[in-house]
Parts: structure tokens; C-alpha cells; sequence
């Protein structure tokens, strides 16, 4: 396992229904395999300050955006490898700075605001974020069952599949149960398009053969909408637990950037 990597990447999803990720798959079979991890769940922890201020800034699509979340390929108990990951995005390209440690390790000094236990530029960026938007806490447990595949040619072009995802704001653990709200219909899978620079040629004329189309989704993004319209129709309080701040906003309307 890779301890640290940063990635650099255009990332593109599309919105597949089951027959045209059929097609897809079938396509793609020359050119495509199954990468390192092939069929995980995903399991992922995203922090959040108490007014959710990193996601609403997200959702306002600047041209600099940025988020932090604790990441595991599997069910974590306490001595297993987990990724802390700090994802940004700058004018359309996607900029990656992750660190594997133990996850009782990352637990830890997430919950009592300790360094990461490594000391280097990435460990460094991700506690100067944590300490810029302090406190963070984790806002939302989000999963999903991934199909991943790589380019025959070692080009580094990657092609996800992400189905069933889901979330949750209770059991918000690394080594609980799958279980959530969906955020997909039934039978839709989000299709992720991963490339350091231009898409193949292959791979572009079988999307518009296909008349498939670029999407804007993001998996937190509709999460955090989910819990924000659950809060208009009940008591904000059971929704937001962490204080009143994101409660008062709501409730008169003041939900700016702040």
C-alpha cells in the first residue's frame, strides 16, 4: 500500500440507467480492467464545520473549492489502513492529497484535534485545513458499492461505476453497518470518468454514440441537500445536534455563505 499520494485529475461523471452501463462495460472491454481494489463498498466520513460551511461553498461552484473526509475500502477495525484524503478543485481539475494510517490512529486525532501521526507536506496541509475550519466534526457517513477499472495501456485513465450510495448522519464509523438513505433511483449507477489528460478518442465516440452526457453530481453535495430539506419539514434541532448556529440560520432564512 502506497502510504501518501496526490493525484492531479480531470474527473467527469455521467448518470447511467442499467442498460446503458451494460453497454458501457461491454465497450469497454478491450481497452479497460478491473484496477487494484476492482469491486469494494466504499466507505467514507466527511468533516464539516457545524454550519456545514465547506459543502454550501461547494455547492455555490466557484472556482476553488475544497473537503476532507476519512475513507476505507472495506468494513475498519481499529488496527486496518484507512485514507485521510483532502480533495480539491480548482477550475475543473481535481487535486488529491491522501495518507494511509491505522484507523484508530485517524480516529483519534480527528476527535481530540491532534496532528496526523507523520510528519510531511501532505500530513502538513491536511492539519493546516483542519486547523483553518476548526472545529470539524464529521457531518455525514456516505457509502456506496464501486466497480473500478484502469486502461490496458498504463495510461493512468480510470473508469468508476458507484451504485447503491448512500448516507447517514448516525453511526457515522468506519467499521459500522452499510445502511442509509439512497441517493440514487433504483438501477442507476454514476459513472466517473478519471484522466490525467484528454479522454480517449475510444472513449468519447462511444459516448456520443451512446448519447450519453456529463452530469453535475456530487455524492455529499446531495446528501447535504437531502438533510436540508428533511430540516424544513422537521425540527431542525434533531437534524443539527451540534448547536444552534446552523438552527437560527435556518430558521431565518440565512443560509449565505459565511
Amino acid at each position: 500500500m502506497d502510504y501518501q499520494n496526490i493525484f492531479k485529475r480531470h474527473e467527469i461523471k455521467y448518470l447511467l440507467d442499467s442498460r446503458q452501463k451494460e453497454q458501457m462495460l461491454e465497450a469497454m472491454k478491450p481497452y479497460m480492467r478491473p484496477d487494484q481494489y476492482g469491486n469494494t463498498c466504499i466507505r467514507n466520513i466527511y468533516y464539516d464545520t457545524d454550519t456545514f460551511r465547506l459543502i454550501r461553498r461547494s455547492l455555490e461552484k466557484p472556482a476553488y473549492k475544497e473537503k476532507l473526509r476519512i475513507r476505507s475500502y472495506r468494513a475498519a477495525a481499529p488496527d486496518d489502513m484507512v485514507f485521510v484524503e483532502l480533495k480539491k478543485k480548482y477550475q475543473s481539475v481535481v487535486y488529491k492529497r491522501r495518507i494511509a494510517m491505522t484507523e484508530q490512529s485517524a480516529r483519534e486525532c480527528f476527535q481530540t484535534g491532534a496532528p496526523l501521526p507523520v510528519r510531511s507536506q501532505i500530513a502538513d496541509e491536511i492539519d493546516y485545513f483542519r486547523c483553518y475550519y476548526q472545529p470539524l466534526r464529521p457531518a455525514v457517513f456516505l457509502s456506496y458499492e464501486r466497480e473500478a477499472y484502469e486502461s490496458v495501456d498504463g495510461s493512468g485513465f480510470r473508469v468508476t461505476f458507484d451504485e447503491n450510495i448512500q448516507y447517514r448522519q448516525e453511526a457515522i464509523s468506519l467499521g459500522a453497518d452499510l445502511y442509509g438513505t439512497p441517493l440514487l433511483k433504483q438501477g442507476e449507477a454514476l459513472m466517473e470518468i478519471k484522466a490525467a489528460n484528454a479522454i480517449p478518442l475510444w472513449m468519447s465516440r462511444l459516448l456520443a454514440s451512446q448519447r450519453i452526457y456529463q452530469t453535475s453530481f456530487s455524492k455529499y453535495g446531495a446528501a447535504y441537500q437531502r438533510i436540508l430539506a428533511e430540516a424544513r419539514v422537521q425540527d431542525v434541532r434533531t437534524v443539527f445536534p451540534y448547536g444552534d448556529t446552523f438552527t437560527n440560520m435556518l430558521t431565518n432564512g440565512g443560509l449565505k455563505y459565511a
